[in-house]
């Protein structure tokens, strides 16, 4: 079983799905531009008392943010019902494919529960991926609008990002495989109806936990070091050198920030992508045809 099989599999149902993440992404992106607009007219009516009006971009914020949030709210209804159908799809895949192998019914209820993994990683990573995607290229985009200096200065990051997190990818994926092998020995574990041995089996999953933990805190570390350069270096350009609005200023202070908070969850978007990698091939090994539930 491969992921790109399930989602070809319910791909109308898993569409549907992304669309609603993207049109929510969307409605956001533009909401800090909107509000920085609608910042600067309050403060010119109120301010200066000039003759102008703030009911234009009011309504366009107030639509954005109303597409965001509605949007949104749907979406966390509508994605229980597409996944929980789609999990039980998959754990009867998994057990047919099992007992045509021949595997015993822990090993058989092991894999069904790995197979979980599919199923999240379609609910809750693949909508941050895009959410991900949207906040840096996104804010990108945004920035260049303002001052292409601070696109480019943003932009920079990515080549050590891409460093870091492929190394830190690689170091995972083995640690992974360490934490994947005992969990499918747990129902094993729990048939011995010895204390000694479920303390043994949770105290040897400690020990990879802490060190994907260590890994993960060091790569933190780094993303931090070169963002700092990164924020001091915008903030110079948007303040000193283009003497931005107020609501410039907040606009462009508030894509920085997604930017720098994206940019801080993607080692956990790459742990849970090894992952799923190591349990998709994982599965594969033990496919009746080429290896793979979804084939070659």
């Amino acid at each position: 079983m491969r992921l790109i099989d399930i989602i070809r599999k319910h791909r109308r149902v898993f569409l549907f799905a992304v669309s609603l993440v993207v049109i929510e992404k969307l409605a956001w992106i533009v909401e800090p531009t909107l509000f920085g607009r609608l910042l600067d007219s309050l403060i010119a009516v109120f301010g200066s008392k000039e003759a102008v009006s703030y009911a234009t971009p009011l309504v366009l914020w107030v639509g954005a943010f109303a597409v965001n949030s509605g949007v949104g709210a749907a979406r966390r209804s509508i994605d229980e019902k597409i996944y929980l159908n789609m999990f039980t799809n998959i754990a009867v895949e998994v057990t047919e494919s099992s007992q045509q192998k021949g595997l015993d019914v822990a090993k058989t209820a092991s894999r069904v529960e790995l197979s979980r993994d599919y199923v999240t990683f379609l609910k809750r990573r693949v909508p941050d991926f895009i959410e991900q995607f949207f906040d840096l290229g996104g804010t990108a985009i945004a920035l260049a609008l303002y001052d292409m200096r601070i696109s480019l200065t943003c932009l920079l990051i990515a080549l050590p990002l891409l460093v870091i997190n492929r190394f830190y990818s690689k170091k995972v994926f083995g640690l992974q495989k360490e934490i994947h092998d005992l969990r499918e020995s747990v129902f094993e574990i729990f048939a011995r109806k010895d204390i000694r041995h479920v303390r043994a089996y949770y105290d040897s999953m400690v020990e990879p936990q802490k060190k994907i933990a260590n890994w993960s805190a060091l790569n933190f570390g780094l993303i931090r070091l070169c963002l700092l350069g990164i924020f001091l270096v915008v903030l110079y350009i948007a303040i000193d050198i283009d003497q931005f609005s107020t609501g410039q200023t907040y606009s462009v202070v508030a894509y920085l920030w997604t930017f720098v908070t994206s940019t801080e969850y993607l080692p956990d978007l790459m742990e849970s992508y090894s992952s799923l990698k190591e349990i998709q091939d994982r599965v594969r090994l033990e496919s009746p045809s080429d290896n793979g539930f979804g084939g070659k």
